[in-house]
């Protein structure tokens, strides 16, 4: 058995959920990959999936083997990638996705840049807050503002941005200002719908200890912008990343609220289906992006910095 390639089969049939499709990615039979992982279970001498007629799920031991499994496979090929297209110029059509409000505020006034650097190469950008399933709608790169990272695609760290519970002054001096995650139920608050936890608001305090807060909200959207819009103009409490209300903060526009207490940190991802056969067109946006936000990301620099 092919130790290494049995354990790209497993890789790619868990991130693809489905033996039919890990085959399709893999460009050979169902009945081969069905050959490899019975031959790999046998090898180890346990299961690693337990498998139904609807889906495929991992055993205790199949979640540690593909956890580390990914990682050395995105390594070899990573490395493998550094030689075969260091010499490839980039070109072609390159369909990127990304949140709206992240797109338009950081993202585009990358695009000039990129583009004289690498003028062989077509940019196609779709600006969506929802995540697409990349592999499904074509996409070759999506930008994500992710709490979990990316479990069914390779991905890389661009940046990571903070969450702040805020509020404009104007509310505060009408509504006074919470002292304690509790007095959040008293507030009018202004909830994102795409957020995970929905109405309930997690907080860590200073001793790490969490604080789950059912907020009031008179108002939902699932645009940033919009919920930022409605805190400046007095309407309430809104918890969202630096990336978009850091020079509000900083202006004195939006005032943090609960300062003692921390929101989980959220990290912009560039992903993309996997790192093997990592076209150059892709590399090289990923290493721009990179690079651009390298170091302290601009929403937390000074204003002159």
């Amino acid at each position: 058995m092919d130790r290494l390639r049995a354990y790209e089969v497993f890789v790619t049939v868990v991130s693809r959920g489905s033996f039919t499709r890990a085959a399709d990615a893999l460009e050979t039979s169902p009945a081969n990959v069905t050959r490899y992982m019975n031959e790999l279970e046998a090898h180890l001498g346990t299961r690693l999936l337990n498998r139904t007629s609807r889906r495929l799920s991992l055993t205790e031991g199949g979640e540690t083997l593909y956890a580390r499994c990914k990682s050395i496979l995105d390594d070899v090929a990573e490395t493998e990638g550094l030689v075969s297209s260091a010499s490839v110029e980039p070109r072609g059509r390159l369909r990127i996705n990304a949140p709206v409000s992240f797109g338009i505020l950081h993202l585009a006034p990358l695009w000039p840049e990129f583009m004289r650097k690498y003028p062989g190469v077509e940019l196609d950008v779709a600006l969506i807050d929802r995540v697409v399933d990349i592999v499904e709608e074509g996409y070759d790169l999506a930008i994500r503002i992710s709490r979990a990272g990316s479990t069914s695609h390779a991905a890389r760290k661009l940046a990571t941005s903070r969450n702040i519970l805020c509020a404009s002054p104007e509310y505060l001096a009408r509504c006074g200002y919470p002292a304690t995650p509790a007095d959040l139920i008293e507030h009018q608050c202004i909830g994102y719908s795409y957020a995970a936890t929905g109405d309930e608001w997690q907080l860590m305090d200073r001793e790490r200890k969490p604080h789950t807060v059912k907020v009031n909200c008179h108002m939902h959207t699932n645009n940033g912008d919009t919920a930022r819009a409605a805190a400046l103009a007095g309407q309430g409490v809104i918890w969202q990343p630096t990336f978009l209300i850091g020079n509000d903060l900083r202006t004195g526009k939006l005032v943090q609220v609960l300062p003692d207490y921390r929101l989980p940190d959220i990290d912009v991802l560039a992903v993309y289906p996997s790192r093997r056969h990592l076209s150059a067109k892709i590399r090289a946006m990923v290493d721009f992006l990179v690079d651009a936000f390298g170091g302290v990301p601009p929403w937390d620099r000074d204003e002159g910095g």
